[in-house]
């Protein structure tokens, strides 16, 4: 964070002692102390010792069959995050325990090692953060993610990875070369360039400037990278669409893709209760909208409309945002990344082999 004066101190900042074993870092996420902060809600973390890394699924409707996720629940505490429910199924609330309580996967690289040296293993493209963020605050701390990323570039394993954090620019000395190989693709996502709706609806994430920064420095360093719309909530952020999409352009994005907000579960009550609080003025005009995507109903699981929704109101968002990647230049076509560099190195193959 900028530097601030304390009143009474001369010193602005303090470093950790040089003889000290741990150092404390301070970093930009875009806020300052112009912006409203978010109130104090301590965080508690906890490792999960996991079996196995890659998760698989069969959803039809998602561009990806595995799937890695670092951790558990999100510090970010965006309001309508579709991961929220699945905090249930550890006993916890979906509301403040998914935003303060998380989980993290220390083995998360060792498995990843091991599962992809398997003979077995047939490589696909693996992405990163479907579920929470990636590059979420602790990230900082715990390295993760970025242990994960060391991992796929000594097997060349192909990857894409989504986050709303700056934080990505960090690895780019590996996200770089392994994009220009046509093994890695980023997507940002932007659902706002409005400081104040973003503080509220997305606290502890790093303001839009910041996410716009980080598609220039993906793209600058030969990241394919693409901004996520995601979610559009119909009169919301939804006039933003546009706008949004010429400024990711701007930055050096490549693509684009957007969903509209869905409210699954315990979601739905959760938005609710902070749109009431938040935006009480539109509350009950944009839950109309939300509910003429969805049949009438809060939300429809249906798979094969699940990501857009229906009727008017999304058909409206779809034809524009047809309009805006084609004259932004963002309608590109997909690369498929390369799994014929993927290699298991020297070092990484199970012990039984040097018996064959």
């Amino acid at each position: 964070m900028p530097t601030v004066a304390t009143k009474g101190r001369g010193a602005r900042t303090n470093a950790t002692g040089r003889y000290e074993p741990v150092v404390h870092e301070t970093f930009d996420d875009g806020w300052t102390p112009e912006d409203d902060a978010p109130a104090p809600l301590r965080t508690t973390l906890t490792p999960e010792h996991a079996r196995k890394i890659i998760t698989t699924n069969t959803s039809p409707d998602i561009g990806f069959d595995r799937s890695i996720n670092p951790y558990k629940g999100c510090e970010h505490g965006c309001i309508y995050c579709y991961a929220r429910p699945s905090h249930a199924w550890m006993g916890l609330s979906p509301g403040l325990d998914f935003e303060s309580k998380l989980f993290f996967k220390p083995e998360g690289p060792r498995l990843l090692e091991q599962e992809l040296a398997a003979r077995r293993y047939v490589c696909k493209r693996i992405h990163i953060g479907g579920n929470t963020d990636p590059y979420q605050p602790v990230e900082r701390e715990h390295r993760i993610t970025r242990g994960l990323l060391e991992v796929m570039r000594r097997f060349s394993q192909p990857f894409s990875i989504i986050t709303k954090s700056n934080l990505i620019t960090r690895d780019v000395d590996i996200l770089g070369p392994m994009g220009r190989e046509n093994l890695a693709q980023a997507f940002v996502s932007i659902t706002t360039l409005d400081r104040d709706l973003a503080r509220t609806m997305e606290p502890r994430a790093a303001t839009p400037a910041r996410r716009l920064d980080a598609v220039k420095r993906l793209a600058d360093a030969g990241v394919p990278v693409g901004v996520g719309f995601a979610p559009v909530i119909p009169g919301l952020n939804d006039h933003e669409l546009e706008s949004i999409l010429e400024a990711a352009a701007k930055a050096g994005a490549t693509r684009a893709m957007y969903v509209t907000l869905r409210l699954p579960l315990e979601i739905k009550d959760l938005f609710q209760e902070w749109l009431a609080d938040a935006r009480p003025d539109r509350a009950a005009r944009v839950m109309s909208l939300v509910r003429q995507t969805r049949g009438g109903k809060d939300y429809d699981a249906d798979w094969s409309q699940r990501m857009k929704g229906t009727g008017p109101v999304a058909d409206l968002i779809a034809v524009r945002f047809k309009a805006a990647v084609k004259r932004y230049g963002l309608d590109g076509p997909l690369r498929e990344l390369d799994v014929t560099r993927f290699k298991v190195p020297a070092d990484a193959r199970p012990q039984l082999e040097l018996f064959d």
